[in-house]
Formats: structure tokens, sequence, C-alpha cells
């Protein structure tokens, strides 16, 4: 399907749309070298094209076909679905979307064997994908099915009105609820890894003390003010703590009985990119986790302190205090 804008500003056509998608470059240039933009109703193919104010600039997109059969012996838990997206808890052990290294089905693989209509707006690898969470790391993810909505739910992405509060079972106890803000960047001395690192990107997450086990492991809430990759382990990790299961980042478990990283997405809100209302979706934790913490804490204070609406406040009392 075509979608079309008038242009507001004067410059190159790649430069025009990339803001206009709010798209890399990359990305934009290679839908019009595949001749998928037309300009005033000319296909064109050049990026470098000067287009002014008022010009009719229509584009389109491929649509999502995998390029490879992946056998998909997996169901994922879908939270909500409607005409325009998708929520699903994804289950630890599942990567989102392919890549060269990764040789197993994806969560990308599942949605197309299901027939789902994606978008194909962050290109072909990443069909609908908006956000993504490591494959360890369990919980809530939002899936775009239109361009539209891609588009949409990205730039709430951009603007933090869209975000999510995770659950997390840590080593050792923080001192104090509080807020991390330290530049995260590439590991100087393990390219598998992230860390702080004064030429990294602003990294901000705020961390709020829950309840503590007799084993001195504690649950945490967390949210994420910015998006880096590993962010809540390595701003974790920093202060000498770290979540159950995350051997990358120094974790020491006496006995093998924790198989993955205890890291669960929790609660994702967004404004829903046709209706403009605001929702909330809850991903509950899987039998792993909710075991341990059956196991090692409370179950009816637990269960009171991670209520849904009750985490809100945790974080604005939080922000209001710093």
């Amino acid at each position: 399907m075509n979608e079309e804008f008038n242009a507001k500003n004067s410059g190159r056509l790649d430069k025009v749309l990339s803001q206009y998608l709010d798209k890399s470059r990359n990305q934009v240039e290679q839908l019009i070298k595949d001749g998928l933009v037309r300009v005033n109703e000319k296909v064109v193919v050049k990026t470098s094209l000067k287009v002014i104010v008022n010009d009719k600039i229509a584009y389109s997109f491929r649509k999502a076909i995998p390029k490879e059969k992946m056998v998909v012996d997996f169901d994922v838990e879908v939270l909500y679905e409607d005409e325009v997206m998708m929520v699903v808890n994804k289950p630890a052990g599942l990567v989102v979307h392919p890549a060269p290294s990764v040789k197993e089905a994806t969560l990308v693989d599942w949605l197309v064997q299901r027939g789902i209509s994606l978008s194909t707006l962050a290109g072909e690898e990443r069909h609908g994908i908006v956000h993504r969470i490591d494959k360890d790391t369990t919980g809530a993810l939002v899936i775009a099915k239109t361009n539209e909505a891609h588009q949409k739910l990205s730039l709430q992405l951009k603007d933090k009105s869209m975000g999510r509060y995770y659950l997390a079972l840590i080593d050792c106890p923080l001192k104090e609820s509080g807020i991390v803000e330290k530049a995260i960047g590439r590991s100087r001395n393990n390219r598998l890894k992230m860390d702080v690192v004064p030429e990294g990107k602003e990294a901000k997450s705020a961390f709020y003390k829950l309840d503590k086990s007799d084993t001195k492991v504690e649950l945490v809430a967390v949210k994420l003010f910015t998006g880096r990759t590993h962010q809540i382990r390595v701003h974790l990790n920093s202060l000498g703590r770290h979540i159950l299961g995350d051997v990358l980042y120094g974790f020491k478990s006496k006995r093998d009985t924790i198989k993955r990283v205890y890291l669960h997405a929790y609660k994702l809100y967004l404004t829903h990119p046709i209706s403009e209302k605001r929702v909330e979706f809850v991903a509950p934790m899987f039998s792993d986790m909710r075991y341990f913490i059956n196991k090692n804490f409370n179950q009816g204070e637990i269960d009171e302190k991670i209520n849904p609406t009750a985490i809100d406040g945790y974080f604005r009392t939080l922000v209001n205090r710093m």
C-alpha cells in the first residue's frame, strides 16, 4: 500500500524522507534505490534528488517475506492483539529477530508462520519489531503490524511516552533506591559485553528496592529512561550487583540451578497508534522466576508490592526525590 505526504521542507530526498519517517538515512536510501519512492508521481532512484516545499512524496514497503523457512516448534503467549499491533510475553531463550549469527527460529519466524501481516519499516530482518529484549530476558514486547503503527510507536520510544517497568532478582541488596546515570559503550576488554565508559552514550536507569530474602537476594523494580544494550545489567554491575543467572556480567552461583537471567519486562505502557488512548499491559512472570520468588520470599507481600498500579507510584516518588 502506498502512503504519501507533502514535503514541509526543501532539501535532499533521502534527508526529507528520513526526517518524516524518523528512520536512518541508510534505511531510507534502500527504499529509494529499490524504486519504492515517487516524487510528484514519478519513480525516483536518486537519493540526492532535490525536493521543494509541497512536493508530493509517495512511498511503499516490501511485503515481509521470510528468507528461509525455519522450523518453529514453540508458541508465544499473546497478551493483546488488534488489526495494527500486538503485545506478546516473550519467553527466555528466544531471539527476537534473525541475524547472521542466529541459527534457530526467532520471534519473527513465529510471527510469519502465524501468517501475521507485519510492518517492514525496520528492514527485512526485523519485520514489525519496534523494540527488542535480550535472548534470556522475558516479558512484554510490542509488535507493529502496519508501517503507520510502527512509525508512531517508534516515535513514542524516542519521546519516552512508551516505556516498560522491569522486575529483577539481584545477588546483593542495593544500599538504597535511586537513579543511575552513567554512559554506556562497548567494553574495551570483552566485545560481548557493554560497560560504563566515558565515551559511551548517555544512559539513565532507576532502581527501586521491593523486598529481600533471608539469603540476601533482593527483588527490585527498574525503569529505563534510555534504551542502551544491556543497560540494566551494566548499571547494576557498576554498583557491584548482578542479576541472578547473569554470568556474563559476573553473577557467581555455587550450584548450577539458575538457568537464565532473572530479568522480566513486567509492565508495558504506550499510546495506541490508532485510538491514541494510553494503554497498559502486564506480562505474568514465567514459572522459573515465579517459583524462585515463591520459595524465597513471602508470596503475599510480593504480590502486593508488584501490583501494577503501585509500581507507577514508586518511580514518581523516586524521580521527585532526586
